[in-house]
């Protein structure tokens, strides 16, 4: 997105809510009509982890990794105040309102319309998804908000890593289990393909244009190219995604509603929780909203891949974990809208060390 235009979003990505609605339309439509198309793409997975997607993936975060520099990075561990709203949203609050609005509405609310057991099996599910803070999309939320990137990777990366030791004992509390197994593949997988790959490509993209036509070229040229690279990749994603869930979405109409009104009311909870913590500390835009989106949003394939592990393919969990998939993406980019629109609330990023 060009930084001479005073409008957060541009043309394309003002009506980006459109072509979300298009793709996911286009990806039911092809996995209905087309099934050959997601059973070979389907093939390419390895941890729960779809390569296709991955790459498509990795073409959202790539040019958010250009603009970093390592110098940045040092800068932001330097700045506390938002790793702390990040982290204490996202571990000591999150996983607790997620458990306690999936019992409300499937257990008491919406008890006469869903079995008991299987009303245990979508809270299990809303549960993963409230225990697994989101790794990759963040970089693209991030980006749509002008959000300080190399402080989006540290917050990431530190997420990350609590998650490594939090994210077991956190499900074993609230679903009463003992034998979660943390898929530790699909963990480092993407951690690799989503941090630490684009990164390095991203560090040294940078550091071999500046070499060779200077800093002005690079921020003036070369970064305007990818402007819309983020955009493509995450429509094209979602019609992937969509094609996969297809049968599931037709099969499931009543429960998968269900299931998305206390999905819906988290995220939005979750994400004025941090956001509103950011606006009382008076910590810079660039800052508050990224902190506020990464607890928003949800590492999608960890859960399904835990919730297939623990329940079963077809189980009930399963089905809760593609619910938040197909919640996910309208939802975050309601609150970027929410974010940008707010944005002249927060002090400006030369504003004191936060």
């Amino acid at each position: 997105m060009s930084t001479q235009n005073n409008s957060p979003l541009g043309f394309f990505e003002r009506y980006l809510t459109l072509w979300v609605i298009i793709c996911i339309v286009a990806g039911v439509f092809l996995g209905q009509f087309f099934p050959l198309i997601p059973e070979t793409l389907s093939q390419w997975e390895y941890a729960q982890v779809s390569i296709p997607v991955a790459v498509l993936i990795w073409m959202m975060i790539y040019p958010m990794m250009l603009k970093i520099d390592f110098a940045s990075v040092v800068n932001a561990l330097k700045m506390p105040r938002g790793l702390i709203v990040t982290c204490s949203t996202n571990w000591l609050i999150k996983p607790f309102t997620m458990f306690f609005f999936a019992w409300l509405f499937l257990r008491v609310i919406f008890g006469g319309l869903i079995p008991d057991d299987l009303a245990t099996e979508y809270i299990a599910g809303a549960v993963l998804l409230g225990a697994a803070p989101c790794t990759a999309m963040v970089f693209v939320w991030s980006h749509l908000t002008k959000g300080n990137p190399a402080y989006t990777l540290v917050q990431v990366s530190i997420n990350n890593l609590i998650l490594l030791v939090a994210f077991a004992p956190i499900v074993m509390i609230l679903l009463g289990v003992s034998d979660v197994l943390v898929p530790y593949d699909t963990l480092l997988l993407s951690v690799m393909l989503f941090i630490l790959v684009p990164l390095s490509a991203g560090y040294a993209s940078r550091k071999i244009v500046i070499q060779k036509k200077g800093a002005d070229y690079f921020e003036k040229v070369f970064l305007k190219k990818f402007d819309r690279i983020p955009i493509i990749g995450l429509l094209l994603t979602l019609i992937i995604l969509f094609s996969f869930q297809g049968e599931v979405i037709l099969n499931n109409p009543l429960h998968i509603v269900l299931i998305a009104v206390p999905l819906i009311i988290q995220t939005f909870c979750i994400f004025f929780v941090a956001y509103g913590w950011a606006w009382v500390w008076k910590l810079p835009h660039t800052i508050a909203a990224p902190a506020g989106l990464i607890g928003a949003s949800n590492f999608f394939e960890l859960a399904v891949a835990v919730a297939i592990s623990l329940f079963g393919l077809q189980s009930g969990a399963a089905l809760a974990t593609v619910v938040g998939i197909l919640v996910e993406v309208p939802l975050m980019l309601t609150l970027v809208k929410i974010a940008n629109g707010t944005r002249r609330w927060f002090p400006a990023q030369n504003s004191p060390v936060h």
